[in-house]
């Protein structure tokens, strides 16, 4: 048996040509076995390659090369029983390995020799085998630029029609609701193809060729416009055209729209428009996060932000994620975007969208139909009473939504692409693992509390589901239980093991504990930050029997293996354990989760744990900080604090960060989301500074060792006097920002040299992981990275997981997969 293995890159494959076609009559024909010495080859190919126009591919080109025999999709994937002359077979898998469909990923291709079996038709596509699903769902896909052309081309039958689609792009997951995927078992189902329809389904050579969704004007699902208020919309007064241009008019003069989109409804005005930003932010109660944007083209989103050729392919992509940019000097409404340094773009990614865009010359906010930290609608009734007092008209289809899926959301840095929420385009493609994990037994990850996902692990494949959401809301985790159902349908999977958070109160954690016990599956707990590494370690290629690596782990806050709370761990890990060899210093959280959410407790424990009331007071009474913490009721945290009453100590890097933000006056009293504070301050950065100022006025860290365990830690007290130095020497926050992120990367690296020199029990380590949600940070991220390079580390980042918590359920399972395959051994 010969084997061939083909890499996966980052998201989705580039769009590939199709091979020319040559329509022949297909199939028919009886089979026959003769004798000969020609060479004939059973070829399993795996990966992303049924529902992709995959078995036409195969067709096209056999029938190229002269070739005989058989194409279908089996649970394996696809399998080929080919025959023909050598030459002419290596071209033809040559041809499949370099030649897929656009939506295609090949992970294997598995050759062996097989008995000569020809059809006097030379090449035929045949019945799929029913079997055990491991190929299952594939993400939904942007339009392709064949149906682009025609639903603009005015002789075109789809012509305007906001629902084309082919086997190269439309909607998968969104629309799926049994296995297998066929129309029947779709959210298309009740549209009954009409014969033009039919006749493109049925022809191999069509790309249409079994592409589900398959419609059309005469037959698919319709759009039309109304309004909130249930009145009639006279849509001759808006447009000449149809309903969708109507909603362009609407959305230049100011309106707010709902639109139902591909995986849910999204809130739409126009992003140059300040008042109805102002509005739409006001009234889903969006507090201070940025909104999405979208926009018709590239020149569109140039004018408003730069963007590398790498962002504008990731723009492109068949999976069309929203990409963060950096905005450019003409600035859309401070509205938009409070406070950051990035933009949010998508280009259009639906038929509708781009109908929906082709006259608007600005973009458009678009952002997910719900109020915050609610899922987003995907019902039209629900829509219409959840949303009737935000958008003042709906772009309604009668298309149901079967899963909701949000955008994804993907952004470069340190030179890579790096997915920070999995999406839209992206789930539930099936990761790759490394050796070893084939035989782990299934498990499923139960994921987080915040930024949830799960993960299903099996046969050496994980599949992230689309990103969740908060849990704590319970309309989130009611769609969480719900899509956890779905997903173990669509892929027929029953878990052997299921994998939670140590978080005794994680609400995931909880679930797993009722599935573990009412299905009598082994339980496995995992703690926070382990999961964050492996998760690192498994999308990085390292096998299941890895020797152990370092691990850094920054975020907010996870459930330390001691009980208390961590947030900034240095670890050297394997998949099955892990030690801490360093952390943050621990300090209060004055207030528990308000310490989230109002950053000065952070700031002033700090200061309290640094130098005390009566230091500070003598040293900085002159800065308004000291003014603003004077007002503060100073004597019950001190209470609290010394007392230990709802104030837990967190070793969180995360916490660090809001109170050096505080103390530089920025949200300094409160922030609508978690790290809020963290991201304004990375948004003023000082370039200059950072790159050519002296490292020695970066600021200083230290590191000694904890009394209670002897850990080294990164202790911030020099770091606090030089900040609060240059507050009172007025140097430009922006300043501080860089000195502050430069200071901290230093410290870093330094733990992990001297981690890696000192601290192991065996060879020096010098394999590094980066994980958390702190290294969403880009300035944090591109200063670590090249520092840990130039000291010669292999450093291992995340790009097809998110660092944040996003990518804990594959750590999860990983863990998990692997405590299980060393206790069966």
């Amino acid at each position: 048996m010969w084997r061939d293995c083909c890499g996966e890159r980052f998201g989705q494959q580039p769009r590939h040509a199709v091979a020319p076609e040559r329509r022949n009559a297909s199939v028919n024909a009886p089979e026959r076995v003769i004798e000969t010495s020609e060479r004939a080859e059973r070829i399993v190919v795996r990966g992303l390659v049924q529902g992709v126009g995959f078995r036409p591919t195969v067709w096209r080109s056999a029938q190229h090369h002269g070739l005989r025999g058989t194409v279908a999709n089996d649970g394996d994937g696809v399998v080929i029983h080919v025959s023909g002359e050598a030459c002419a077979l290596e071209d033809f898998v040559t041809a499949l390995r370099t030649d897929p469909p656009p939506l295609a990923r090949i992970d294997e291709i598995v050759r062996g020799p097989c008995e000569i079996t020809i059809y006097a038709d030379d090449f035929r596509i045949v019945e799929s085998r029913a079997t055990h699903v491991t190929t299952g769902v594939l993400p939904d896909a942007a339009t392709c630029s064949e149906c682009l052309h025609e639903i603009f081309d005015p002789f075109s039958r789809r012509y305007r029609y906001p629902f084309t689609n082919c086997t190269h792009c439309g909607p998968r997951l969104s629309i799926i609701e049994a296995i297998p995927y066929d129309r029947a078992r779709t959210t298309m189902a009740h549209f009954r193809m009409c014969p033009s329809c039919t006749s493109e389904y049925g022809d191999p050579q069509d790309r249409r060729f079994h592409a589900e969704p398959t419609a059309c004007h005469a037959c698919g699902p319709r759009v039309w416009i109304e309004r909130a208020d249930g009145k009639a919309v006279a849509v001759h007064a808006y447009t000449m055209m149809d309903d969708v241009d109507a909603a362009c008019t609407l959305l230049q003069r100011g309106h707010i729209a709902a639109i139902k989109g591909l995986g849910g409804f999204q809130l739409a005005c126009d992003a140059t428009h300040g008042a109805a930003v102002a509005r739409l932010r006001e009234l889903k109660r969006r507090g201070g996060k940025p909104f999405a944007l979208m926009a018709r083209d590239a020149g569109v989103i140039r004018r408003y932000a730069e963007a590398s050729d790498e962002e504008l392919a990731l723009l492109a992509s068949a999976a069309a994620p929203i990409v963060l940019l950096r905005a450019a000097a003409e600035r859309l409404p401070e509205s938009v975007a409070p406070g950051v340094a990035t933009l949010g773009f998508m280009l259009p990614n639906t038929p509708l969208h781009h109908l929906l865009l082709k006259r608007m010359t600005r973009p458009i906010v678009l952002t997910s139909g719900n109020l915050s930290d609610e899922p987003q609608c995907i019902a039209n009734g629900d829509a219409r009473q959840r949303l009737g007092g935000i958008a003042e008209f709906f772009l309604m289809h009668d298309r149901d939504i079967a899963c909701r899926v949000d955008d994804s959301v993907v952004a470069v840095s340190a030179g890579e692409a790096r997915i920070l929420r999995r999406a839209r385009g992206y789930a539930p493609a099936p990761l790759r693992l490394p050796a070893g994990f084939e035989t782990a037994p299934p498990v499923l990850g139960m994921g987080g509390e915040l930024k949830n996902t799960f993960c299903l692990l099996r046969e050496g494949k994980a599949i992230l589901s689309h990103h969740m959401g908060d849990l704590e809301d319970a309309y989130t985790f009611a769609d969480y239980e719900s899509s956890l159902r779905r997903y173990q349908a669509l892929f027929e999977f029953s878990p052997a093991v299921i994998a939670i958070d140590a978080h005794p109160e994680y609400l995931s954690s909880k679930h797993g504990r009722d599935l573990a016990e009412t299905q009598g599956r082994t339980l496995i707990q995992v703690q926070h930050h382990h999961a964050h590494i492996a998760a690192c370690m498994a999308e990085n290629g390292l096998p299941l029997d890895s020797a152990p690596i370092l691990g850094v782990a920054l975020d907010g806050l996870g459930y330390g293996a001691d009980g208390t709370f961590w947030g900034g761990e240095f670890l050297r890990a394997n998949y099955r354990d892990f030690t801490r060899l360093a952390t943050f210093k621990p300090v209060a959280m004055p207030g528990g989760e308000l310490a989230v959410y109002e950053p000065w407790r952070n700031t002033y424990a700090h200061l309290m744990a640094e130098m005390g009331w009566a230091h500070f007071t003598m040293n900085y009474a002159e800065l308004d900080l000291h003014d603003f913490l004077v007002k503060q009721p100073r004597a019950l945290l001190d209470d609290m604090i010394k007392k230990g009453v709802n104030s837990p100590p967190a070793s969180s890097c995360g916490r660090l960060f809001d109170a050096v933000a505080a103390a530089c006056g920025i949200l300094r009293e409160s922030v609508s989301y978690e790290g809020e504070a963290a991201i304004r301050l990375e948004a003023l950065v000082d370039e200059k500074t950072l790159e050519e100022e002296d490292e020695i006025l970066a600021y200083p860290f230290s590191i000694p060792r904890l009394n209670v365990n002897n850990l080294p830690y990164i202790e911030p007290f020099a770091m606090w006097q030089a900040l609060l130095g240059d507050l009172i020497l007025k140097t430009p926050v922006p300043v501080i920002a860089a000195r502050f992120h430069k200071g901290l990367a230093i410290v870093i690296v330094r733990m992990v040299d001297k981690l890696s020199r000192y601290e192991s029990v065996e060879e020096p380590v010098r394999t590094v992981a980066l994980s958390g949600g702190v290294f969403q940070n880009a300035v944090l991220m591109e200063q670590v990275v090249k520092r840990l390079r130039a000291l010669d580390f292999t450093v291992l980042t995340h790009r097809q997981a998110p660092t944040n918590d996003g990518g804990l359920a594959l750590g999860q399972a990983a863990v998990a997969a692997a405590r299980a395959a060393h206790s069966s051994l």
